[in-house]
């Protein structure tokens, strides 16, 4: 298993530099109804993609392992996709989801290197793809408070904080699927202190929570 978190844990550091890396492209589809900052439009590029590979490896490993986990996680990426798919259209940003009911095609180089490497990592064991949903949540988690810290845009942090929320819930579920198995689970991005908060927290329903004083 130590093997297994060292190689996600390099994947998802490459997927944390594809956030600050990403290219933004303006003049999209449709006229932006208002400006936002190029970063901010990278972020939500990035996030379009990042929240299809989530979508995608639960589709993949739910057809490997039938666990109605990753099928009800991956009902909930999809929905996340198409929020963030919501606020690129409304911004007239190019969509990098070029044909979204098509799994594991990623115009992002590290989503998609990241993408079959997960799928590899969770093809040993269902207790492995369990680990790999939850490196998948916590990766998502590291890069919506990075991305939440980069913009002011009313409605995309609204978004950020669904987003972000739905994540936190996904980890306490693959968590829980985990330590039926008797595994004490431990931090493989974020810092334990902050895994162990989420997983002591009940899921979250409605309006996201606000901690320390933080503008999320």
């Amino acid at each position: 298993m130590n093997a297994l978190k060292n190689t996600l844990m390099a994947a998802a550091i490459g997927s944390a530099l594809g956030l600050a890396s990403v290219n933004a492209t303006a003049g999209g589809r449709v006229a932006p109804q208002r400006y936002i900052d190029e970063q901010t439009q990278a972020d939500l590029q990035f996030m379009r993609e990042e929240e299809k590979l989530a979508r995608d490896v639960y589709l993949e490993l739910a057809d490997t392992w039938n666990l109605a986990v990753f099928e009800n996680i991956a009902q909930s990426e999809q929905r996340h996709m198409d929020s963030v798919e919501n606020l690129v259209d409304k911004y007239g940003i190019d969509d990098p989801v070029l044909n979204e009911s098509e799994r594991g095609n990623f115009v992002n180089p590290d989503l998609q290197a990241l993408y079959e490497q997960l799928l590899l990592d969770g093809s040993d064991s269902a207790t492995d793809a369990l680990f790999v949903g939850a490196l998948i949540e916590e990766v998502d988690i590291n890069d919506l408070q990075s991305a939440i810290e980069t913009t002011s845009a009313p409605d995309v942090l609204r978004v950020y904080e669904n987003l972000l929320r739905g994540s936190r819930n996904h980890l306490r579920a693959f968590v829980a699927k985990l330590e039926l198995e008797g595994i004490v689970y431990e931090a493989q991005v974020l810092s334990q202190e902050e895994v162990d908060e989420i997983l002591n927290t009940p899921t979250e329903r409605g309006s996201p929570r606000r901690r320390n004083g933080n503008k999320r």
